[in-house]
This record gives structure tokens, sequence and C-alpha cells, in this order.
């Protein structure tokens, strides 16, 4: 037994009274303190060993049975010995906590009513001191048990948290064919986005290209109408003349007639020209069109794609974390 910072105070006999019945140790009052019996202060060092747990009924029936076996009549001596063994422990135990005063037989024989005060007291005082560190230490098991439990609770998380990540890891190896196939597919789409665009570049250019070829025929055909109103002005004035001069108006008319044809020749050549631009036009139109839709197509695709890319990348992404 260790008295580590135990001090010895002495206590006086109603303290000492107060404390067994608080503690529900025994019930004696002070005048029985005053004029102690070998009986009551056995009975009352007894009680105190059994509260500090230094003396167990059960240890006190088998040490009285094997120190008894090694007498010839032990029916004699049961009290003596139990006597003893009581002396002995008091003596152990008021030595180990530095009482000032020698314990001896006599004080349990024959007791003294102040030295009886000085030892049960002494023994109160550990017994207070102890009850005392035993809380505390108490509090510190608690807080020690409760942190035990919320380490254990904490290593059963890592544990299960280790099993999801070791299933999240398996499970991504078994994906990767899947996400290198997909980002196989996402390159060949890549691919075919960039030659769509290059293509769709180029149909923009040719649109470009004959946007200008029809403004151009535009003009050539705004100018052969304008020929064939002033041809068929002239046309009208040569008829007015022709009454006039015969001969004259015949050559003029036949010239005009050549010039008429020619100007029909080139107003057939010019609408021809403009029909095949019109219809140029609406193969361009039909095509930028088919190219739009396409391209948004594409478009299309490359969103899902993306978002094809982002969900096969996002195990990997967690796992990391």
């Amino acid at each position: 037994m260790a008295a580590s910072n135990y001090e010895y105070p002495r206590l006086q006999r109603p303290e000492i009274v107060a404390i067994l019945a608080q503690f529900q140790i025994a019930n004696v009052t002070e005048q029985e303190l005053a004029k102690p019996n070998p009986d009551l202060v056995s009975e009352l060092y007894t009680r105190v060993l059994f509260h500090l747990g230094i003396l167990l009924e059960e240890d006190n029936e088998q040490l009285d049975f094997d120190a008894l076996e090694h007498l010839e009549n032990p029916d004699f001596h049961v009290e003596s010995v139990r006597a003893v063994i009581l002396f002995n422990r008091i003596k152990e135990v008021l030595a180990d906590i530095e009482c000032p005063g020698k314990f001896t037989f006599a004080d349990l024989l024959a007791p003294d009513s102040h030295r009886t005060d000085i030892f049960l007291g002494a023994l109160l005082n550990f017994f207070l001191y102890r009850d005392t560190k035993m809380n505390t230490v108490s509090e510190s098991v608690n807080e020690f048990n409760a942190l035990e439990l919320q380490h254990e609770e904490l290593e059963s998380k890592m544990l299960h948290l280790k099993g999801e990540i070791a299933e999240c890891n398996e499970a991504r190896e078994r994906e990767m064919p899947l996400v290198q196939e997909e980002s196989a597919k996402v390159n060949e789409l890549k691919q075919s986005i960039e030659a769509l665009n290059k293509h769709q570049s180029s149909l923009r250019s040719t649109l470009k290209k004959l946007k200008d070829r029809t403004a151009e025929m535009d003009q050539k055909i705004s100018n052969a109408e304008f020929t064939l109103v002033q041809n068929v002005q002239e046309n009208a004035n040569l008829r007015s003349k022709i009454a006039q001069s015969p001969d004259k108006v015949q050559r003029a008319l036949e010239e005009k007639k050549l010039a008429r044809e020619e100007a029909r020749n080139a107003k057939s050549l010019a609408r021809q020209a403009f029909h095949e631009k019109t219809a140029l036009v609406e193969v361009f139109s039909k095509v930028y069109k088919k190219m739009s839709k396409h391209y948004k197509l594409m478009q299309d695709i490359q969103e899902q794609v993306n978002i094809l890319w982002s969900v096969d990348f996002c195990p990997g992404i967690c796992h990391n974390d």
C-alpha cells in the first residue's frame, strides 16, 4: 500500500462518529467511543478494513481455516486467530500510512478511548483520502473509457472507410478497360468533329464564292434587261420610220431584228445562267442547311462526350480524394 502525498490530520471523536455514519460503516455514539470495549473496537476496525478493501470476508474465513488447521484444538483458538490476523492487518495499514502512534495488541484486548480515537481516526482519515483519490481516478478512468470507446469507433469507421476505398479501387480497376475504350471513342469523335469543322469552313468559303458569282450574274441580267428595253424602244422608232424610207428602213429593220435576235439570245443565255445560278444557290442552301444541322449534331455529340468523359473519370477523382 502506498500513501503518496498523504498527511495525517487528527480527527476528533464527533468527526469519527459522523464519518462512520456517513459512509454507513457503523452506527456508534460518542459515549460508546468514550468507553470502548474489545468487541466494539474489533468490529469497528474490521468494518473499516472491509471498506478500505484490505480485508474481505471470504479471505478472512480462508485465513482462519489455514491458520487453525495447524493447531491441535482449533475450536478453542478461532477468536484468537481472528484477533491476531486483525491485529496484523491494522498494524500493516497504520505503518503504511505512517501513523505516529504504535498499535499494540492491547489496543484490541483492552482498548483505551484516546488511543482508539487516534488509530480509528487515522484509518478513517486514510479512508477519506483514498475515497477522494478514487473519485478523481474514477473520473479519469471514465474519461479514458470514453476516449477508448471513441477510439474504437473511429478505428471501426476507418476500417469501414478503408473497405469502401478498396471496393472503389477494385471498381475502378474493373472499369478501366471501359474508360480506355470510351476515351478512344472520344478521341475518334474529336477527330471527326475537327474534320467536319474543316469541311464546314470549306463549304462556307464555297458558299461565299457562289454568292459573289450570283451577284455578278444579277448585274449581267440587269444589264441585259436594260439593253432589251433600249432595243424595244429603238424597234418602235424604226417601225415609225418604215413608211418614209422602206429600203432604208428594211435594212435598218433587218439590222434591228438581227440586234434583237442577238439581244434575245443574250437574254436567253442570261436567263439560263440565272436559272442555273438559282438552282446552284438552292443546292448550296440545302447543303448549308444540312451542314448546319450536322454541325448542331456535332455540338450535341461533343456535349455528350464531355458529359461521358466527366462521368467516366469522376470515380477516379473520388478515389484520389
